[in-house]
């Protein structure tokens, strides 16, 4: 685990080692945080888990508690709040991993909290690389997509049960468990991705001006933002996966190909067979709720207090996820408006409808 520890955070490191210190702690957007902020958080949530709530310690600051806890500080007033500046996050890190190093000397690891924190710490270099993207601060060769090679065929998925969510012998977020048997009949789902040169054909057969493809919420966004077409897609590989697209217009082009987008138990059955996985998370027509049976651990703040309608689950993780994270049980969410999150789309039918 030390190993994993140091190789995380020299990931972490690199991740943002070509930026200035004016790009670090300018917020690029309301909707993400300053680098400086996700930086400062890693250190306090690893200080509060690996240090504070295993070894009984007290924290190394706790005046920024608060500034540096997601739901205390909600990213829109991030830009607004004091924040430790660059070098400041950077000494926070320093010194949070020598106490969190010395309680591992002192009282070894614990595998769900030391793999928790470590993975926290890879999903945010994920929302790094989201802010990034808005930016303008990708390091160079980002965003990496490849094409993915193949039709547009179908993957014919027969009736029947199986295990949905994680098992006991794995590390997991709660919202993956309890597994659980999920009873479905048969469907066919996309072999791989909607690619940018197919969403072309959407956008320019009036993808984006006629009404009867769009849900009554996604013709409301869409005009009030003015929302005219998928930004990366022109630029984008013709064989590569469709990109930062919401959930509102993976929704309407599912509905434009006359197919619809996939459960997320569809998706999770399927996926061991599907190409493309990893390159983009897919939307999936499931909202984010808790499987039967489902229990918050080790914190309700991770994601039960986002569990009902207004969340979409997506699946498969992206380029910039790391695949420690990215497992095929592991779930995502996002509101449906969101184009930020490095998401694309596959599509599903039914049998009997085509």
């Amino acid at each position: 685990m030390r190993e994993d520890l140091a190789a995380v955070r020299q990931r972490t490191l690199d991740l943002v080692s070509h930026l200035s210190t004016a790009d670090l702690e300018r917020q690029v957007d309301p909707l993400m945080s300053p680098l400086v902020w996700d930086l400062a958080h890693i250190a306090a949530y690893e200080d509060l888990w690996l240090v504070h709530r295993f070894t009984g310690a007290p924290l190394l600051r706790d005046d920024l508690a608060a500034v540096y806890d997601a739901f205390e500080t909600p990213r829109a007033v991030r830009g607004e709040v004091e924040l430790l500046g660059h070098r400041d996050a950077l000494g926070y890190l320093e010194r949070v991993r020598e106490r969190t190093l010395d309680a591992i000397d002192e009282r070894g690891t614990d595998p769900v909290l030391h793999e928790m924190v470590l993975r926290h710490e890879l999903q945010h270099t994920e929302t790094m690389r989201q802010a990034m993207r808005l930016g303008g601060l990708l390091p160079p060769g980002e965003p990496a997509i490849p094409p993915v090679a193949g039709d547009d065929a179908w993957l014919e998925v027969e009736a029947g049960p199986f295990a949905m969510g994680a098992g006991d012998d794995v590390f997991a977020y709660d919202n993956e468990r309890p597994r659980h048997d999920v009873d479905l009949p048969a469907f066919r789902i996309a072999r791989r991705p909607v690619t940018n040169a197919t969403w072309m054909h959407f956008v320019e057969g009036g993808g984006y001006v006629r009404r009867e493809w769009w849900s009554d919420e996604g013709w409301a966004w869409k005009e009030e933002y003015d929302i005219t077409h998928a930004a990366d897609v022109a630029g984008g590989h013709p064989d590569a996966p469709v990109c930062h697209v919401s959930w509102f217009e993976a929704d309407a082009f599912a509905r434009w190909s006359g197919a619809r987008l996939p459960t997320e138990a569809e998706w999770e059955k399927a996926s061991g067979r599907l190409d493309g996985v990893g390159l983009v998370w897919e939307w999936t027509a499931s909202p984010f709720t808790g499987y039967p049976g489902f229990r918050a651990f080790p914190y309700p703040e991770y994601s039960q207090v986002f569990f009902g309608d207004a969340h979409r689950v997506l699946r498969g993780g992206s380029w910039a996820a790391h695949p420690r994270v990215a497992t095929p049980t592991f779930r995502n969410w996002d509101l449906p408006q969101r184009r930020q999150i490095f998401a694309g789309v596959r599509l599903a039918d039914d049998p009997e409808e085509r």
